[in-house]
């Protein structure tokens, strides 16, 4: 697992580039680039972007808390669970991504995701989360169509 430890960060967003190990199925595990995104404008999520280069990725967006607090416990139910370090990968998280025709598990370096953590935090300290959403917006996407 490898990552890009700078990341980019314009106008509060944040990207950080990564490797990550995706499992699925007992198939041997095939390394994948990955995004892991944040963005003030959606201060609760954090979006894991899979995929390769030139072709559509997918994306898993999750609560940041949820990805945190997996990396001291497990952590989630329904189709995301983060468990944090595994004894055959202490330097890596893991985190299941569950669907109704299957599943996967996904390595993610322990330091990428705490770095990427520090980096959100930063932009939108854990518990302020609140100050940072756009109510005007939410509401006018809620009533987009209605006349």
């Amino acid at each position: 697992m490898s990552h890009h430890p700078a990341g980019a960060a314009d106008e509060g967003q944040i990207v950080f580039t990564t490797t990550i190990q995706v499992t699925v199925a007992n198939e041997p595990p095939v390394p994948l680039p990955a995004e892991l995104r944040y963005a003030m404008t959606d201060p609760y999520a954090v979006c894991l972007s899979l995929g390769v280069p030139l072709a559509p990725t997918v994306d898993w967006v999750f609560a940041r808390s949820l990805l945190a607090h997996g990396l001291h416990r497990p952590t989630g139910s329904g189709d995301v669970v983060v468990i944090p370090q595994h004894r055959h990968h202490p330097d890596a998280i893991r985190i299941l991504l569950r669907r109704r025709n299957g599943a996967a598990v996904l390595e993610v370096a322990t330091a990428a995701v705490t770095a990427f953590l520090r980096r959100s935090d930063v932009l939108v300290p854990p518990g302020t989360e609140h100050h940072h959403i756009d109510l005007d917006r939410v509401v006018q996407q809620l009533t987009a169509g209605i006349e």
